[in-house]
């Protein structure tokens, strides 16, 4: 049994606040558990007594005369924590705690609900809220709507967590028009105690929870939610509304990496590595759900279309195409049989137009051919009015193919009057009808989407011998400076170290010692300079390339000293470093960017001096599996620069993804690295390898301290 049962499956209630005066929230809740028909016993609390919706009221939980598994409570703020002592002592386990003044009315209400979640623990209860909607079981065995909202809860497969109780209140009053039902649901509320996360791993093996739903403002512990949902995501759908993703809440940062990341990039990387499926609208939200309330997950990307007028069937197949997704070759003998019965003017060939005067038995007849096709694995029926065919016989005729031919998703996309959409929500439909071709293809992306992360490998997060104790040394000098920002040389030893290709380069401090090297590397050679106290080198002339004498060298170095010293500069200048020059035009970039609330995050992308205007950047957080490697990789659009467009050397895609994975160890075995960049790793023209030409890194001073001290 789940500590999460008593709340959820509870024997009995009380309503703890349970009033006679209408409107209020303790009779609300009252009468939404009387009409839903609740299982078990009801136990108004009122300090008055006297009778409450039929039922007589107690005192307190204590003059209960029967045991009772969960207390809604709805009194003061004030009054909450001696009602959870007198919950214990009662033997209760289950707290839903409506009340508000807690932490979302300032430090005195933080403090209150710090001392709620202490007694929770204590007394080994389990609690949602405070400041929340309430709770809701709409199994047959249960029928609990422990929640204020007007209407009572539809039954359907879906788990339902909402951070807002209001929106999760406005969202059960249109279950009906939405045409969807909860199996459970969750207003969080504050999240004291129960989170997405309580409410996700409780999901995982609860049968009639079929997929889950998520509203969130914010996620309190990303790593743990990255675990559950990465786990319970390949058992059922996860999807996801997350709010708040503005550039007002990206995190201000001086490297490349950290100015293109934000709070919701990190939380985007976050969904996306743990396989949910992440909507940006209600809208969108629930038409994915009811796609995968009514349709099995595809065995594969391979659409047909059955239409009675071109246009759309048009219209559908460029949504498909658009959205990675294939129409399907429909075999000989398909097309054999739909020239059987379809008139000559139709098209057999995808999609399927079966012309306007399409009669009632064309429908039937060509859906289930095309569904019988073992090329297809989807497919979506298109009807528009014509020549007196019904709309809701239509409907009928598809969900009895669908009941007939359950294996494969079947939708329809019926371009209607809003009184056929209407009459739905009084049937009990079993499959996803939508106004429009590109809603019902974008709803069967999603499904094609859960299909590919099930088929996903879960990856592993590979280890690298590498020379740590050369990075502690490294790290150590910096600090004993107090600097914060390693210089281009530190930086670059730094990756050397973690075993990432670096050009050939070594470290001069005079014109003499530069010249000395480039002999030895061979000229054409690059001259950057290596400061403690100027991090973006180009901004003031710091970076020489194609030097090509020794001469020339000379004449370069002596420029250089002699800006630095006009810009007052010239004291944090430790030398130069002289490297080879690495010939390739295509310039990738890899980063690291902290963010406060979820850590380290990877970037990938095109580099050089179009990262900030082209922005073709990934992010994942780390640490990296090898599967979110090469994902990072083929994700961008300059992919197709790698892949060794006209006429290029193909880059060295392995190198690529192994050098991200080096990175994502890197940080995780110092997670006081604050920012890193290697701007630009250029690919090699000569043989496709990936080579750090440039890196800077800057950690957090005092946690670098701490940890290495």
């Amino acid at each position: 049994m789940s500590s999460l049962d008593f709340i959820m499956k509870p024997r009995a209630i009380a309503v703890v606040g349970a009033s006679t005066k209408a409107h209020t929230i303790g009779s609300d809740i009252m009468k939404r558990l009387q009409e839903y028909a609740f299982q078990g016993p009801i136990y108004p609390i009122n300090p008055k007594g006297g009778v409450i919706e039929g039922l007589p009221a107690y005192p307190s939980v204590l003059d209960v005369p029967g045991p009772i598994d969960l207390a809604v409570i709805v009194v003061n703020s004030n009054f909450v924590l001696q009602t959870i002592d007198q919950c214990h002592e009662k033997g209760i386990r289950g707290l839903i705690v409506i009340s508000a003044g807690f932490k979302e009315s300032g430090a005195k209400g933080a403090e209150l609900e710090a001392a709620l979640l202490q007694k929770v623990r204590d007394y080994d209860m389990r609690c949602v809220g405070p400041n929340c909607l309430g709770a809701v079981n709409t199994h047959p065995s249960v029928r609990m709507d422990a929640c204020f909202a007007e209407a009572l809860p539809l039954r359907g497969d879906i788990g339902f967590v909402s951070q807002s109780g209001a929106l999760g209140g406005g969202i059960l009053n249109i279950l009906k028009d939405l045409n969807i039902g909860f199996a459970q649901f969750i207003s969080i509320g504050n999240q004291a105690d129960v989170n997405a996360e309580t409410a996700m791993e409780y999901w995982e093996n609860e049968e009639d929870v079929k997929q889950i739903l998520l509203y969130m403002e914010s996620i309190q512990n990303p790593a743990n939610f990255r675990r559950l949902a990465t786990r319970i995501s390949k058992k059922k759908p996860i999807l996801a509304l997350k709010a708040g993703r503005s550039d007002a809440g990206a995190s201000a940062a001086s490297s490349h990496t950290g100015s293109l990341a934000g709070s919701d990039k990190a939380a985007d990387a976050l969904l996306r590595q743990s396989g949910v499926i992440r909507e940006f609208s209600l809208q969108k939200l629930f038409a994915t759900a009811k796609v995968f309330s009514n349709c099995p997950i595809p065995k594969g990307n391979r659409v047909a279309i059955v239409t009675n007028s071109g246009g759309p069937g048009i219209m559908a197949t460029d949504a498909i195409c658009e959205l990675g997704m294939q129409m399907a070759p429909l075999s000989d003998s398909t097309k054999e049989t739909l020239r059987s019965f379809l008139p000559a003017a139709a098209s057999v060939k995808n999609p399927v137009d079966m012309i306007a005067s399409a009669p009632l038995e064309h429908y039937r007849r060509t859906m289930e051919t095309v569904l019988a096709d073992d090329n297809v694995d989807m497919v979506i029926a298109i009807y528009l009015p014509f020549l007196g065919l019904k709309d809701i016989d239509v409907a009928k005729c598809m969900m009895q193919v669908r009941e007939e031919h359950p294996d494969k998703p079947l939708l329809g996309v019926f371009m209607t009057t809003s009184d056929f959409f209407s009459t739905l929500s009084d049937m009990d439909v079993t499959v996803p009808f939508f106004m429009y071709a590109e809603e019902a293809v974008d709803a069967m992306a999603r499904l094609d989407q859960q299909r590919r992360w099930i088929e996903r490998p879960v990856g592993e997060c590979v280890r690298y011998a590498v020379d740590r104790d050369a990075v502690v040394a490294t790290f150590k000098q910096a600090l004993a400076e107090n600097r914060d920002q390693l210089t281009t040389r530190e930086s670059m030893d730094v990756l050397k170290a973690y075993g990432i290709r670096i050009c050939g380069s070594g470290f001069a401090r005079t014109a003499d010692e530069a010249v000395a090297i480039a002999d030895a590397i061979g000229y054409p050679v690059v001259m950057k300079m290596t400061s403690k106290t100027t991090s973006h080198k180009t901004d003031v002339g710091g970076v020489r390339v194609n030097i090509t004498s020794a001469q020339m060298l000379r004449e370069q170095y002596a420029d250089l000293i002699a800006k630095l010293e006009q810009k007052g500069l010239l004291d944090g200048l430790e030398g130069v470093i002289i490297q080879e020059m690495v010939k390739g035009s295509r310039e990738m970039v890899c980063g690291i960017a902290t963010d406060p609330q979820y850590g380290p995050m990877m970037m990938f992308g095109l580099g050089g001096v179009f990262i900030e205007v082209m922005k073709d950047v990934t992010f994942r957080l780390a640490p990296l599996t090898n599967v979110d490697a090469a994902e990072m990789v083929r994700s961008v659009k300059a992919f197709k620069l790698l892949e060794g467009a006209r006429g290029t050397t193909p880059a060295n895609i392995d190198q690529i993804e192994e050098t991200l994975l080096r990175l994502s160890q890197l940080v995780t075995d110092f997670p006081f690295v604050d920012e890193l960049d290697i701007n630009p790793l250029m690919i090699s023209e000569k043989n496709g390898e990936a080579i750090a030409v440039d890196g800077r890194i800057k950690v957090r001073l005092a946690e670098a301290q701490g940890a290495l001290a």
